[in-house]
């Protein structure tokens, strides 16, 4: 069940997801991250360390537009307030957060932002598996596995603590800078 995940068969680059065409479905599932150089000195490089899906969950009657495909590319270069992995990784390597909007939108700005796409391009790899349902893949997987860069549903695991803590001392920060330009 963890296999495709956990010991994939195969690991991609950023530039090979965001390469046309792109290797990853657009369809529903799982995916994972790993990582061939550590975000932060107590973590382990060269194994899963984070998971997430597309799409989430949603309500009856609701259908979700949300996929493999567009998940992992917005990950690899979208911005930190619309990815949680993209949110920890730049308090990881402690790129300052802004605000970005006067409606409290926080980012790591253009240039912090462009910084951590780059480190991801060269360090961060990622897999996935198609499921139909992926959120009882993905609790399963948070249960089962030390994943430290997942905080939701993983209030146990060993670095929750320390990267809860990163990401709020962040928030606060930013919320006490200037709108960033």
């Amino acid at each position: 069940m963890h296999a495709p995940l956990t010991r994939p068969d195969r690991l991609w680059t950023a530039a090979e997801v965001l390469a046309s065409p792109c290797p990853v479905p657009a369809e529903p599932g799982v995916y994972g991250w790993h990582f061939t150089a550590s975000p932060h000195p107590a973590l382990p490089a060269g194994r899963l360390l984070y998971t997430g899906i597309a799409p989430r969950r949603m309500p009856p009657g609701r259908p979700s537009r949300q996929h493999l495909r567009g998940r992992i590319r917005y990950h690899y270069r979208g911005n930190a307030a619309g990815s949680t992995l993209r949110y920890s990784l730049g308090c990881l390597l402690g790129l300052e957060l802004r605000r970005v909007s006067e409606r409290g939108r926080l980012t790591f700005g253009r240039a912090g932002e462009a910084e951590l796409s780059g480190w991801m391009a060269e360090h961060a790899r990622v897999c996935w598996t198609v499921r139909p349902e992926p959120w009882d893949l993905e609790s399963q997987l948070i249960a089962a596995l030390d994943l430290p860069l997942n905080l939701a549903g993983n209030e146990g695991g060993g670095f929750h603590g320390d990267l809860a803590g990163l990401r709020r001392a962040a928030r606060v920060r930013a919320r006490e800078l200037p709108v960033a330009e």
